[in-house]
């Protein structure tokens, strides 16, 4: 007697409502995050720190993590990117200019509730576009 079990279907495409955070939009390589530390302006914030600089290229924003092993494991370092990851892919489109941003998260990024650190990097990513910073 065979059991036989119904295998949902999976889909590739994107469900509705579902932002993305393409490849293009990432900053991945080492010099591409010396650069933005080497040319670029500093913004403060609370849990945050962005550092951010214009980029030569015309393809729009990039954005890039500094998660670094003083905030913690492994495990809490991705759980620190993937909630970074999901805030600025909520608010990507609200950078116009073909901007390089790195974001530094402190450790209290944990502990914030998602609302906080939505608003919170809100307020990071609009002050970046506006070029407020030192």
């Amino acid at each position: 007697m065979s059991i036989l079990r119904a295998i949902p279907a999976v889909s590739n495409a994107p469900e509705k409502g579902l932002q993305r955070f393409p490849k293009t939009s990432r900053l991945l390589k080492h010099a591409d995050f010396q650069a933005v530390y080497r040319q670029g302006r500093k913004h403060f914030s609370g849990n945050v720190t962005a550092f951010y600089r214009e980029s030569g290229q015309a393809t729009g924003p990039r954005v890039g993590f500094a998660v670094g092993k003083v905030l913690g494991g492994a495990v809490e370092r991705n759980r620190i990117k993937r909630r970074m990851r999901a805030v600025v892919r909520r608010h990507l489109s609200e950078l116009s200019r073909p901007l390089d941003v790195v974001l530094h998260p402190k450790k209290s990024v944990l502990h914030l509730k998602f609302v906080q650190l939505d608003a919170e990097v809100a307020k990071v990513l609009a002050a970046v576009e506006k070029g407020k910073g030192r």
